[in-house]
Order: C-alpha cells, then sequence, then structure tokens
C-alpha cells in the first residue's frame, strides 16, 4: 500500500503536478486561440456587446492569467514575492471558478425565460458562493531555498467547503435547466432543442469536474494530491461555460417556431426572439399558443381582382391598363 505521507512519496506527487500543470496551460491555450474568433468579433465591432457578456471574458482571460502565474511560480530558479503571486493565482482561479457557474446559470436563466423565482434563487446561490471563494484567497506563501515558491498555510477546510459549495451549485444549475428541457410549458422550440440537444452534457462535465475535486480534497492522502484536481476543475468548468455562452450568442432561429404565450424564447442576451432580422408576425392560435413565421414583402405588384359590377376590389390602387379594361367591362353592349 502507498504511503502517501512519506517525502519520497510527496516529491514524486509534486513532480507529477508540475507536468499536469504545464500539459492542462497547453490544453486551454489551444481552446483559447481556437476560439479567439468569437472575442474578435465583439473587439472589432462586428457583434454588439451585450451585458451577460462581460462574465464570459472576465472568466475566460482570469483562468489564463492565473493558469500562466501557477505556471510561473512553479519554474521560478531566483527569489520572488511568493505572497504575491501566490495570491494573484489564487484571486483570478477562483475567479473563473466562480465566473463559469455564472455562466452556467445566466443559460439557465435563459431557458426559464427569466423565470423571476429562477433568478432570485440563483442569485442568492451565486453570492454565498463568491463568498466562500472568497475567503478561500486567504493563504500564505514564501520562497524556500533549493525548492521555490511553496504554500505555507492555508485554510483546507474552507477550499473543501468551496468545492462542494460548488458541485451543489452546478448539481442545482444542472437539475433547473433539465427540468425545464424535460417538461417545457408548451412544446420544444428551437433554442430548447439546441440546449437539450448540446446543453446538458457541458453542465454534467462541469459538476462531474468539481465533485472529482471534491472527493481528492476530502480524502486528504498528502498536501500535493489533496489540490491535484483543484486545477483540472477550474479548466474543464471555464471551457464548457464559455462554450455554453458562444453556442446560446451565436443562436439565431430560423423558421416557423412555436412558444407558449408565457414563454419569451429569451437568449443569453435575454432578449426576445422578435428582435431578428426577418420580420415576424404572431397568428393566435387559441388561448395559449402562438405560432411564429416570417413573411416577405412581395417585390412585385399583385394582379386587381373585380366584383361583378366589374370594379376593382384587389391589387394597386390605380393601373391605367387595368383600368381600360374596367372600363371596357362597364361599357353597354348597345
Amino acid at each position: 500500500m502507498v504511503d502517501w505521507q512519506s517525502p519520497v512519496e510527496v516529491e514524486a506527487d509534486a513532480a507529477a503536478f508540475s507536468k499536469f500543470i504545464h500539459v492542462l496551460l497547453g490544453l486551454y491555450i489551444w481552446e483559447f486561440v481556437t476560439s479567439l474568433d468569437f472575442d474578435w468579433q465583439f473587439i472589432s465591432g462586428k457583434k454588439r456587446f451585450r451585458w451577460p457578456l462581460i462574465f464570459y471574458f472576465a472568466g475566460r482571460y482570469c483562468l489564463l492569467f492565473a493558469l500562466v502565474g501557477i505556471a510561473v511560480a512553479l519554474n521560478v530558479t531566483s527569489p520572488v514575492n511568493c505572497q504575491a503571486l501566490y495570491t494573484f493565482n489564487q484571486v483570478l482561479g477562483n475567479a473563473a471558478i466562480g465566473l463559469a457557474s455564472i455562466n452556467l446559470s445566466l443559460r439557465t436563466i435563459a431557458v426559464w425565460s427569466q423565470n423571476k423565482y429562477v433568478v432570485i434563487l440563483l442569485v442568492l446561490v451565486i453570492l454565498v458562493h463568491w463568498s466562500f471563494l472568497l475567503h478561500g484567497i486567504l493563504l500564505k506563501a514564501a520562497w524556500i531555498d533549493g525548492e521555490g515558491c511553496a504554500i505555507t498555510y492555508t485554510n483546507n477546510q474552507i477550499l473543501a467547503i468551496s468545492f462542494i459549495y460548488s458541485m451543489a451549485f452546478d448539481f442545482l444549475v444542472l437539475c433547473l435547466t433539465g427540468w425545464k428541457l424535460a417538461f417545457p410549458a408548451n412544446g420544444r422550440s428551437k433554442l430548447i432543442n439546441l440546449i437539450f440537444g448540446d446543453g446538458l452534457i457541458y453542465f454534467l462535465i462541469a459538476f462531474l469536474a468539481n465533485l472529482l475535486a471534491t472527493i481528492f480534497m476530502l480524502l486528504n492522502l498528502n498536501a500535493v494530491m489533496s489540490i491535484i484536481a483543484n486545477v483540472p476543475a477550474a479548466i474543464a468548468s471555464t471551457i464548457v461555460a464559455c462554450r455554453v455562452v458562444r453556442r446560446l450568442t451565436n443562436y439565431t432561429s430560423q423558421g416557423p417556431e412555436v412558444f407558449a404565450t408565457t414563454t419569451q424564447g429569451s437568449t443569453l442576451a435575454f432578449r426576445s426572439n422578435a428582435t431578428q432580422q426577418s420580420r415576424r408576425i404572431s397568428i393566435k392560435k387559441g388561448e395559449s399558443v402562438h405560432v411564429q413565421m416570417d413573411t416577405f414583402s412581395p417585390s412585385e405588384p399583385s394582379i386587381p381582382e373585380y366584383d361583378v359590377t366589374g370594379n376593382i376590389i384587389k391589387g394597386d390602387s390605380y393601373d391605367p391598363e387595368a383600368q381600360t379594361i374596367n372600363d371596357e367591362f362597364k361599357r353597354p353592349p348597345y
């Protein structure tokens, strides 16, 4: 049986953790670079910036800077201010975890069409979540000759509570989203089918990532193994949350779509689908269902129609040729 507390094992785990972090940094940089075109569309003004994207950009860049800071801490060879470096990493890393949960919550709010009870519930949960994340920043680090920067003190209980709460938070969001998608009020819109098709797996990945980190932390095998799954959990949550935002922001409704009258068809921008480029009309069908369909104005004038007396009843208001024909019909035969 492995003696997890032995110095040899701790040193081996630390070496494995260092290499693992570099692999994760490469993975996240690849994900970051391959999705830069989405960021550039807003930076260049090709797409209109909306307030929910604040959390998307903040979480995306916070994690990038945190991973770079962790890589610096693992590879630095000369004395530096380890306290400032690790505080920087902890602040941005915890912020990335919190912002990932917010991004997933915003998608759930969109699915529930901004239901006020769901919004109030998730806002309260988010505030408590951030209180735990901010408490987890309190740590101490120092430079140790021959080893480099090392954490000398941290509150493991707060860290454990933070990840347990993150896991419960993601599970709540997963349940709320799954319930709404499985039991829609009046049929499934295209937005519902989009989220049901590729969205639930994202929520499940975020939940499982935080669950794994919580298990390692509660096992408390040694100082390294207790935190070895924290960074992968933050990366997995951020990647899936950012993909959720990109998918929902790029969503454009096309073709007929059926909504219940109480549903606004909200997307992550929290606006009605009626603001799409094509002009739409709603045809009332029964008391609670609207059939939404695109209409287009004809480019050619309509063909005139006549009543039994020869008067024009449909078509252009006046057409000389048609009026001549009309006069011929109205002329008596004698």
